[in-house]
């Protein structure tokens, strides 16, 4: 993409692809899932035939080849590797879920997000969580605040945890600051959404029980068998592959289609790739039977994320563009008098976009803003950066496409045959939810 701000139009792709998502499955659910590629791939070709008439079709050329080799690639490896070993774990001889036995197992998601990532997280923990519930009549909301805690808001303590921190770390905030800084921020809200959590389920419960099909008083332990192990060890190797991407810099350069490559982000890639074979090769058939694996949720969520990733380019070039884009009113209200930053702002603005468009270049934007030094982000202007980093993490979880394990949760759970409330109906859990919530972590952290 040049230096040139997009013109606002250049969204209306995005936007559409966005509407799509929302009211094809409440619409034309039977014709949604049968043709949302081609309806992903219309939204995608307007939107590289818009940018080409504004800028030529060359830079738009070379700017989709740089998202789709350095941003779209490495997305949907880790993910093809981490839904390959996560899919050869069988987590079997689940009690049926009671409130206490759901709320244990989001209570160790959320800690497990923080520690593998809320991809990793995710992948491995969705399958036992919802063979948990298999006969539990009400479990969506299970499911919802699997996404609230698991896939977002307990990724925000490490670099791997989640994509905005990470970007983060890459320019230069220390791999632990998250840890040291933001734990406060995860241990009151992760402890609230928990408690709220429990409160909803012992209702459903109760009511189940009142029409005999609530779980019984002797499903209230975590009586499991665990088969594939040797898919945790390629996990961890996912981790490592991640890391040493992150960590170690020959600067040597490729040139690949006007894309930038570097070594060490090409050999991630391809051990990424070499992990999600190797755990197809060695996990028995059985375990995969027995997980009811398939590979439609991952090739929903490839096709889908990649017209994301095509259509939000010039929406982040125009968030990019600060105070001289589309976006210069929010700007405007990211600092107080005399320059001072304003980070109930950056915590709403970062936060709300993020639940929009991709949180890790969404992060890295309020980064720029905000200063750009990690140095002084992490020091004088630590408050800033908590706001940031806990806003773009946090509101991942207000929408399906906020965080890219959200929408894979939901396409494994309504493959296990979980009614999930639609794109909106979805916001209005989390709206309800998390928004109170969010207002108390303004009020504690950022005033």
């Amino acid at each position: 993409m040049s230096d040139v701000v997009p013109l606002p139009w250049l969204a209306l792709p995005f936007a559409g692809l966005l509407l799509s998502i929302a009211l094809g499955p409440i619409f034309a659910r039977s014709l949604w899932h049968v043709h949302y590629g081609k309806a992903a791939a219309i939204w995608a070709i307007l939107a590289l035939a818009l940018q080409s008439a504004e800028q030529g079709l060359t830079p738009t050329a070379e700017a989709t080849a740089q998202t789709l080799l350095t941003d779209y690639l490495p997305f949907i490896l880790m993910l093809f590797a981490l839904y390959a070993t996560a899919g050869g774990i069988v987590v079997s001889d689940f009690d049926r879920a009671t409130p206490r036995m759901n709320t244990l197992l989001l209570a160790l998601g959320t800690i497990a997000s923080g520690l593998v990532g809320a991809t990793g997280a995710s992948l491995i923990l969705i399958r036992p969580l919802l063979q948990a519930n298999a006969k539990r009549r009400d479990k969506a909301h299970v499911v919802v605040f699997f996404i609230f805690l698991v896939a977002n808001i307990g990724g925000v303590l490490t670099p791997l945890g989640n994509p905005p921190l990470f970007f983060g770390f890459l320019a230069g905030v220390d791999f632990f600051w998250p840890l040291r800084a933001l734990w406060p921020h995860l241990l009151f809200t992760a402890a609230l959404v928990l408690a709220i959590f429990y409160v909803v389920d012992s209702f459903f419960a109760r009511r189940e029980l009142k029409t005999q099909s609530a779980p019984g008083s002797d499903g209230d332990g975590l009586h499991l068998t665990i088969r594939g192990l040797p898919n945790l060890a390629l996990i961890l190797g996912t981790i490592g592959a991640i890391l040493m991407s992150a960590f170690w810099h020959p600067g040597i350069t490729f040139d690949v289609l006007g894309a930038k490559l570097q070594l060490q982000d090409i050999l991630r890639d391809v051990a990424l790739a070499a992990i999600g074979l190797l755990s197809l090769a060695i996990t028995p058939k059985a375990d995969r039977a027995a997980n009811h694996f398939s590979w439609e949720p991952l090739e929903e969520v490839a096709k889908l994320f990649a017209a994301i990733f095509i259509t939000i380019t010039p929406v982040v070039a125009m968030l990019a563009a600060n105070s001289h884009g589309p976006f210069a009113p929010i700007i405007a209200q990211l600092a107080h008098g005399h320059g001072r930053p304003n980070n109930a702002a950056y915590f709403w603005a970062s936060g709300l976009l993020s639940s929009v468009l991709d949180n890790g270049p969404t992060y890295l934007v309020f980064f720029v803003v905000a200063g750009g030094h990690a140095a002084t982000l992490m020091g004088p202007m630590a408050k800033t950066l908590e706001a940031i980093s806990v806003g773009a993490v946090f509101m991942g979880a207000l929408t399906y496409v906020g965080n890219a394990p959200n929408f894979m949760i939901y396409a494994l759970a309504r493959r296990a045959r979980v009614p999930m409330p639609s794109f909106f109906g979805y916001m209005l859990w989390s709206g309800a939810i998390l928004l109170p919530v969010f207002i108390l972590v303004t009020a504690l952290f950022f005033r």
